[in-house]
């Protein structure tokens, strides 16, 4: 059951604070979703204008969770980037703007997208298989055409674009002791040999979509929406080049946000340096990512201890359902049992409310939890923030 935001008590004579709802969603509208394995490595850009059009089950579907939970800022995951004119726009005008199963419809008069590194081409052979295929895997972020896996901001409150920052194009060679993966030899142990040339590092952008910082004007308050959706620690070999990867992107925002420790980084405007320690922000994404398993060891735990960073725990009653001998299920953000999506707000935002929508199976919505074809494999993570 979702928990209501905080309103006025009837005949109380009081009134609670007014809130914003912050959420993220890795809504998973992307190519493998709609055509199969085969069809993925002859696309030259993204089929999702197309199924736009179409009245797809799968979108209906992510549309409704939105107009049932209500957000007023949203961070999506995994919709493709493209001319919003045939992306996110028709997103809005052919499924939000619609009833869906009865929930009425929402509008976001505030959108922001930008590009991504999934799907851009790379001269290089990354995965070392004695092949230049240029995409996939050889792409600078996993995928079969630029854009795939992209990111969209959705907000009822002014996006202060103007002032966006983005890191698409920071050089991973750049951040002071990053992570360098090895060739392994036949013991899976390090051999001296870099498993990434110094020619390849020259031009490796560290983050694998891109990582941003818009700002969003609520009143007379700033938040800062620090989005990403780091590379999944997995589909490497023993080198754990996704993993040591992973480990570094998040560590980027990290760093951001320690003084002293930011100094290094650079947007692609080329303007130096982190979030000052007086700014709010949220961090919003699917981090690929849980305390304590998989990739490399701490990664996530960068964000969660952070001291300015406030992990709420956002839970639900579905995620225990669906995995009821796993004692951290009710934190789970996604079907295959991990919690990978946060909404982390700094320690001066008052936080009234949290949770994650994963219905359980007598509740309205739990049909959208049954497979990946009727909403996400992923659930949207929300926070109920005080104005």
């Amino acid at each position: 059951m979702i928990p209501t935001s905080f309103y006025a008590t009837a005949g109380s004579g009081k009134s609670e604070p007014e809130t914003i709802r912050v959420a993220t969603f890795n809504v998973s509208m992307d190519a493998s979703n709609y055509l199969s394995e085969n069809e993925l490595p002859t696309l030259d850009g993204s089929p999702l204008p197309e199924i736009l059009q179409q009245g797809h089950e799968q979108i209906r579907g992510i549309a409704e969770i939105l107009q049932r939970v209500r957000p007023d800022i949203v961070l999506l995951n995994e919709f493709d980037y493209l001319d919003p004119q045939v992306g996110v726009n028709v997103f809005q005008k052919d499924y939000l703007a619609v009833s869906q199963n009865g929930q009425q419809a929402i509008e976001y008069p505030y959108a922001y997208t930008a590009p991504v590194n999934t799907g851009v081409p790379s001269p290089f052979d990354l995965n070392r298989d004695g092949k230049k295929e240029s995409t996939g895997i050889d792409a600078w972020g996993f995928g079969w055409y630029p854009g795939q896996y992209g990111m969209v901001i959705l907000s009822k409150y002014p996006l202060l674009t103007d002032k966006a920052r983005t890191f698409q194009h920071f050089l991973w060679k750049d951040m002071p002791g990053r992570h360098i993966p090895y060739v392994m030899n036949e013991q899976e142990q390090p051999t001296d040999e870099q498993w990434y040339s110094d020619e390849i590092m020259a031009q490796y952008p560290l983050s694998s979509k891109s990582h941003w910082d818009v700002p969003v004007k609520v009143g007379d308050r700033v938040i800062h929406l620090l989005a990403a959706h780091p590379v999944p620690p997995a589909f490497d070999g023993p080198e754990n080049s996704n993993g040591m990867r992973n480990f570094d992107e998040i560590r980027l925002f990290a760093d951001y946000l320690t003084p002293g420790s930011d100094n290094y980084l650079y947007d692609d405007n080329g303007v130096r340096g982190g979030l000052s320690e007086n700014e709010s922000f949220v961090i919003l994404g699917d981090m690929n990512a849980e305390a304590g398993s998989g990739g490399v060891d701490g990664a996530i735990e960068q964000l969660l201890d952070h001291p300015r960073v406030n992990d709420v725990k956002p839970q639900s009653q579905g995620g225990q359902q669906h995995s009821p001998n796993n004692g951290n299920s009710q934190y789970h953000t996604a079907a295959w049992r991990k919690r990978v999506d946060y909404v982390l707000p700094s320690d001066d935002l008052i936080v009234k409310d949290a949770g994650v929508f994963w219905p359980v199976d007598d509740e309205p919505g739990s049909q959208l939890m049954n497979k990946r074809s009727a909403s996400s494999d992923h659930r949207l993570v929300w926070l109920d923030i005080v104005k």
